[in-house]
């Protein structure tokens, strides 16, 4: 995320009220990690306002570490596995779904070389123009970058679900803004926009139904 630590909690309240909110209209336990998604970006936004307190010399070095570490064990760790295997879950029996079945499988090897990298070597964060750039020797690859955009923006974008594939086109536009403008800082600068843009799922929710057996099913409001 970017600006301050301000922004990073209130755009985490505000996310959190959507994710409640969201949970609240889930009509199928396959569905429930899928619509927890705005409130798990919420309290990665909360972790990473700890963090900015921490650069900001507000809070000691020791929760400056800890946040950090949390930031980056969900953002580059958790969540490569966790998003493929959200729309996995939802996802009727089909071609579509073996396709998101390999994205899963994708996540979960790139997800255990992160968690390993992050739990075994040091991470560290700086302030550059206004952005938090987080860094890990193991992780600072190219490559690692190229699989997470394909594993979860891959898996949202080969759905059958309508508001799961603008929601993935939407983070592919995200992302390529976020390389052209700030890849030095993608880790947190896409997390804001992953996050703000997953307050759309409220709607979706609120007023459609996810039918995770038919192949034609859809999330689109009726």
């Amino acid at each position: 995320m970017c600006v301050s630590a301000t922004t990073s909690f209130v755009a985490a309240g505000g996310i959190a009220v959507v994710g409640l909110a969201t949970l609240r209209h889930v009509d199928h336990p396959r569905s429930v990690l899928f619509a927890a998604m705005p409130l798990l970006f919420a309290l990665q936004q909360f972790t990473e306002g700890f963090v900015w307190l921490g650069l900001e010399g507000k809070v000691g070095d020791l929760t400056l570490q800890h946040s950090t570490f949390l930031f980056m064990l969900y953002a580059q760790g958790i969540l490569p596995f966790l998003m493929p295997l959200a729309v996995l879950l939802i996802e009727p029996r089909g071609l579509r779904f073996y396709g998101i079945l390999i994205c899963t499988l994708l996540g979960a090897g790139l997800s255990a070389y992160v968690i390993y990298a992050v739990v075994g070597y040091p991470s560290t964060c700086v302030v550059d123009r206004h952005s938090i750039v987080y860094r890990n020797e193991l992780t600072d690859k190219s490559w690692i970058a190229a699989a997470y955009v394909v594993v979860t923006c891959g898996a949202l974008v080969l759905s059958t679900h309508r508001v799961v594939v603008w929601f993935g086109l939407l983070n592919v536009l995200g992302l390529s803004v976020v390389i052209a403008t700030k890849a030095y800082a993608f880790t947190s600068v896409w997390c804001l926009y992953a996050a703000l843009l997953s307050a759309m799922l409220y709607w979706q929710f609120a007023r459609a139904h996810i039918d995770v057996e038919s192949p034609n099913s859809s999330l689109v409001a009726t």
